[in-house]
């Protein structure tokens, strides 16, 4: 006798958590079709980026030798061909935050706030010079 009370109860209980429970939001395939581009974004400019970045930065230690050891010239290099972003986000696929492949030389990025006023995450440059 016990053992029905204890399977009612537990019918019962599954039954008002059912009843209770919200339906999905409607817009899960959009955000599964956001991340699905993300991805396949992601598997094509990922590597460009870090081909770019490498080839920047032997570009950037040849000017530095180069030049005498000139670190103004080399540092320009670096920072535009290393700095950037390197992953695509949904947010940024959708316009919300900016895309920069390649750094600001100047030390400021050149992005402006996103849509709620926050600033996009991303690489900040930084001056080599007077390290």
């Amino acid at each position: 006798m016990m053992r029905r009370r204890t399977k009612f109860a537990a019918v019962l209980a599954l039954g008002a958590c059912l009843g209770t429970a919200a339906p999905a939001r409607a817009g899960y395939l959009e955000d599964a079709g956001w991340g699905t581009l993300t991805v396949l974004t992601n598997v094509i400019y990922m590597p460009a980026k870090i081909t770019y970045a490498a080839l920047g930065g032997l570009t950037g230690g040849f000017a530095f030798a180069l030049t005498g050891g000139d670190l103004k010239t080399a540092e320009t290099v670096w920072v535009t061909s290393m700095g950037g972003t390197y992953v695509v986000t949904p947010r940024m696929l959708q316009g919300e935050d900016s895309i920069a492949f390649a750094g600001t030389p100047g030390g400021e990025p050149e992005t402006s706030p996103t849509a709620d006023g926050s600033s996009p995450e991303g690489l900040r440059e930084q001056s080599l010079v007077g390290r």
